[in-house]
């Protein structure tokens, strides 16, 4: 049954993934969306490698707590999803897309934190506007950027790279993904990667 149950939420996260652009969560919002158009991909250079111990941080979280990333170590994996902006297309079809995986991080006793540089109140309306997401959201705003420099996932404009940053239970990151900030990452690579970590 539980074999079942991973390859049930493996398939459904990557149909998901391959929906085509007019299926895409970003279309439900219309004119709210901002389109920023065709971006450099990737516009900075990483601070950190997999086995280094993670920079800790303490963020605000759009549910009124502040979280810091130790808070974890010893007890849950960590996925940290560093995205650009709010209300931006790629964005707001990526977050909400883990809704529907959440059950991927359940197994894998894992946490997801999702980061932006964007202010709590932009943040607060956003995540109203996709429905609720079940993970942290966290603001990078103020000292602006300062944990997105700290990963070196920073970019010359002042948002964050499109980053996924495993990090395993000792405080370890154990894999790090910058993709091409204008395509939404593929769920099944975050999957691979935290499977991996149980088998440990």
């Amino acid at each position: 049954m539980r074999i079942f149950t991973q390859i049930l939420v493996i398939t459904a996260a990557g149909l998901l993934w391959s929906l085509p652009p007019v299926l895409a969560f970003s279309d439900i919002y219309g004119d709210k969306i901002y389109n920023p158009g065709q971006l450099k991909p990737i516009d900075s250079r990483l601070k950190v490698k997999a086995g280094d111990p993670a920079p800790d941080f303490s963020l605000p979280s759009t549910r009124g707590e502040t979280i810091t990333l130790s808070q974890f170590k010893g007890r849950k994996n960590v996925v940290l999803s560093f995205v650009p902006a709010a209300w931006t297309p790629v964005c707001s079809d990526q977050w909400p897309g883990y809704n529907i995986a959440k059950g991927l991080f359940d197994k894998n006793d894992a946490v997801l934190l999702g980061i932006t540089v964007d202010n709590i109140p932009t943040l607060h309306a956003w995540t109203r506007q996709m429905g609720g997401l079940w993970f942290h959201v966290l603001s990078d705003f103020w000292p602006h950027g300062a944990v997105a420099e700290k990963y070196g996932v920073l970019r010359s404009d002042g948002v964050s790279e499109r980053a996924l940053i495993i990090i395993d239970k000792k405080g370890l990151i154990s894999f790090i993904e910058v993709s091409d900030i204008n395509v939404r990452p593929d769920l099944r690579v975050c999957a691979t990667e935290l499977e991996k970590l149980n088998k440990k």
